[in-house]
């Protein structure tokens, strides 16, 4: 008991860390990263990737896709429920010193479905296409969403960890699953085979590289000509 206070304790100080650091510029930006409309552009090229890459099989890709992110969705949801920590902005120990930019959320925090949801999809498709360049960018494009709720003051780093956890472990059992499937209905050239080439890793990083430049872009344009409201 004495370890979990001492973790719950370096977890409070880290969130006052991390959250504490604010420009008006990366308040905006981080709100609409955190938004899954702001990366509609981005999933669908990944989604094209797909069909046109597996052909017929891509649907059943897409199904494992919608189960990814209903597990990731409903596990993260009974953890919250079961556990009951609250977020800190709902904690009356620290709500006072946490700046919340974005949304308050639900009441309790542990697991982030933020971070279930991105690093299971991150987990997926890299199984799915084992690019290297894919992977270098997957990877810190999951972590940068989970850290916007951090920054926006709605998790504590822990819920960020345990939600990442959580959706590696749903990311590595859909992909089984799906190849499991795929070995049944057709045992030759399987999925696993067809990784992804570089030419096409390339396509889905330049939207979403040029995704996370617009939103920079249009946050500084609109703050340039007082469009936002500047919190400090």
């Amino acid at each position: 008991m004495e370890f979990l206070n001492l973790l719950k304790g370096w977890d409070k100080d880290l969130l006052l860390f991390l959250n504490g650091h604010h420009t008006p510029l990366w308040d905006y930006t981080m709100t609409l990263f955190t938004l899954t409309p702001t990366w509609f552009l981005f999933y669908g090229m990944i989604l094209i990737t797909i069909g046109k890459k597996y052909d017929k099989k891509s649907i059943l890709i897409f199904v494992a896709v919608a189960l990814l992110i209903l597990c990731a969705d409903q596990f993260s949801g009974v953890l919250k429920h079961s556990i009951q920590r609250l977020r800190p902005s709902n904690d009356p120990a620290i709500s006072q010193l946490v700046r919340v930019f974005f949304e308050k959320g639900g009441e309790f925090g542990f697991v982030s479905a933020h971070a279930a949801n991105a690093f299971s999809f991150a987990t997926f498709s890299i199984l799915l296409f084992r690019n290297s360049r894919y992977t270098a960018f997957i990877i810190p494009w999951a972590t940068m969403l989970a850290y916007t709720r951090v920054y926006l003051g709605v998790h504590y780093p822990g819920d960020i960890l345990g939600g990442a956890i959580l959706g590696v472990i749903i990311g590595i059992i859909i992909y089984k699953l799906l190849i499991m499937i795929e070995l049944r209905v057709n045992p030759v050239n399987l999925m696993s085979r067809n990784h992804l080439k570089d030419k096409e890793a390339n396509q889905i990083i330049i939207v979403g590289i040029f995704v996370i430049v617009m939103c920079i872009s249009i946050v500084s344009l609109l703050l340039s000509n007082q469009l936002l409201a500047i919190k400090v």
